[in-house]
């Protein structure tokens, strides 16, 4: 049987072929920004909503059905009120027209974030001063931001030393890179419980690993002990690094590439798509 080519490549065709992008796209673009936040168990506690109103509809629950319609009903009220920083946010984030635009990121200024790491993690290991610094890469770090002390400043190498400098307000804890800018410091990270963890580590490694597990941030870490650097990301932990390895793996990591930075998020999405499409 001849496939009737010219019915199924005409314009309804494409135009419903556009709306499922445009609409998987959405939902990706939502998914990265909520990765982190305290919005994720929100969308969890929906999903079990839905779920009791799917099986009290399906038994015929009448009662049941009739409290999921009401917390439904109500819930949109609430969600509204109680997650509005995040919906500014994410409103903000469409403002800039980031979704669709080309990304402006340069070298310039993530060359710079490197150079200023890489003076701090320097004098601090040198001088065994306890160090961890963590770089928000896609997951939201918001709730772990809020339990730090808010800086808002340009990254320098300087800033960074004077931060976990010993028995000063700020030393104790960690500090979050968002932006190319210090969002806070002394926030607390998640302790890791892998029992794969050296024993001979102490807090700040642990919480490097314990970040990295629940999200996509790269963390660096200088041991007060042994002035030794680390750095982790995906749940790896990479030990005793010396000062080519960990500014071979920053500029990496956070360097963007040249096609990286004249492509658009849009692009970014469909070519990753069908990139994990051909590995399948």
């Amino acid at each position: 049987m001849a496939i009737d080519w010219n019915s199924i490549l005409n314009w309804h065709t494409l135009v419903n072929l556009v709306d499922i992008m445009v609409v998987w796209y959405v939902i990706y673009k939502l998914m990265m920004l909520l990765r982190g936040t305290k919005a994720v168990q929100l969308f969890k506690g929906v999903v079990v909503i839905l779920v009791i109103k799917l099986i009290a509809w399906y038994f015929n629950l009448e009662t049941v059905s009739w409290i999921m319609d009401q917390i439904i009903n109500w819930g949109i009220i609430a969600i509204i009120v109680i997650f509005q920083p995040e919906i500014r946010r994410g409103l903000e984030h469409l403002g800039r027209g980031s979704l669709f635009v080309k990304s402006r990121r340069g070298n310039a200024v993530e060359v710079h974030m490197v150079d200023a790491l890489d003076q701090a993690i320097q004098y601090m290991s040198k001088r065994r001063i306890g160090a961890l610094i963590t770089i928000q890469i896609n997951t939201g770090l918001d709730e772990y931001i809020e339990t730090g002390i808010r800086l808002d400043a340009d990254i320098s190498g300087a800033l960074l030393i004077n931060t976990f400098i010993p028995n000063t307000p700020l030393h104790d804890g960690a500090v979050i890179i968002k932006d190319n800018k210090i969002a806070v410091a002394a926030a607390y990270l998640p302790l890791s419980e892998s029992n794969l963890i050296p024993k001979e580590l102490g807090t700040r490694h642990r919480a490097a690993v314990g970040i990295s597990e629940v999200t996509d941030a790269l963390t660096i870490v200088v041991s007060e002990e042994t002035g030794g650097v680390t750095i982790t990301k995906n749940s790896e932990l990479l030990r005793d690094l010396t000062r080519n390895d960990y500014l071979k793996l920053l500029k990496n990591e956070l360097i963007p590439k040249e096609d990286e930075r004249n492509s658009n998020g849009l692009t970014r999405f469909i070519e990753g798509v069908f990139k994990g499409g051909r590995r399948r």
